[in-house]
C-alpha cells in the first residue's frame, strides 16, 4: 500500500507543475483547434488531445505541455491498473475503481466534468468560451486523482487479509 501511496504522491506532484501551466495548456489546446478548424466543439477526451498533439501541435512548447497532459493521464491509467492488482476490492472500492478507469479511458468523453471545490482550475478559465470548451479538460485529472484517494483511504481500512488476497 505505501508503494501505491508513494505512486499517487509522484502523480500529484508532476499535476503540481502542470497545474502552474495551465494558461499554457489551454494556449495550445486553442493553437490546435484553430490548425484544425475545429473551433465549435469542447475538448471531449484523451484521444482527442492526443490527435491534436500528433497532427495539428506546430510548436513545441504546446506540444510539450500537451505531453505532460497525457503522460499525467497515462500514469493515471497505470495506476489503476496497479489498484486493481492491490486487492478484489469491496462494492465501495470497486466502484471507485471503476470511475477512474471510465475517466481516463481515451475515449471518454469527459466534456461535461467540472472539477467543485477545493479545486478552483475551472475558476482560472478566463472567459465563458474557455469555461464551455475547456472545463472538462481541466477538470480530469483533479477529480481522478481525488477518487484515487479515496480509493486508498477505503481500502487502508480493510484488514490485511483482504489486501493480500488480491496481490497473491
Amino acid at each position: 500500500m505505501n508503494e501505491v501511496k508513494e505512486s499517487l504522491r509522484r502523480v500529484e506532484q508532476t499535476y503540481r507543475l502542470f497545474q502552474q501551466q495551465q494558461f499554457t495548456f489551454i494556449a495550445a489546446l486553442e493553437h490546435c483547434r484553430e490548425s484544425a478548424h475545429d473551433k465549435i466543439r469542447p475538448i471531449a477526451s484523451i484521444g482527442q488531445v492526443q490527435s491534436y498533439m500528433e497532427h495539428h501541435c506546430h510548436s513545441a512548447t504546446d506540444r510539450r505541455v500537451l505531453l505532460m497532459f497525457l503522460n499525467i493521464c497515462a500514469e493515471l491509467g497505470g495506476l489503476c491498473q496497479h489498484f486493481e492488482g492491490l486487492h478484489t476490492g469491496t462494492p465501495g472500492t470497486s466502484n471507485l475503481l471503476e470511475k477512474c478507469k471510465s475517466l481516463v479511458s481515451h475515449s471518454n468523453d469527459f466534456s461535461s466534468l467540472r472539477a467543485k471545490y477545493p479545486h478552483d482550475v475551472v475558476n482560472h478559465l478566463s472567459c465563458d468560451e474557455a469555461r464551455n470548451h475547456y472545463g472538462g479538460v481541466v477538470s480530469l485529472i483533479p477529480i481522478v486523482l481525488d477518487l484515487m484517494k479515496e480509493w486508498v483511504a477505503h481500502s487502508e481500512k480493510l484488514p490485511r487479509k483482504a489486501l493480500q488476497h488480491g496481490a497473491t
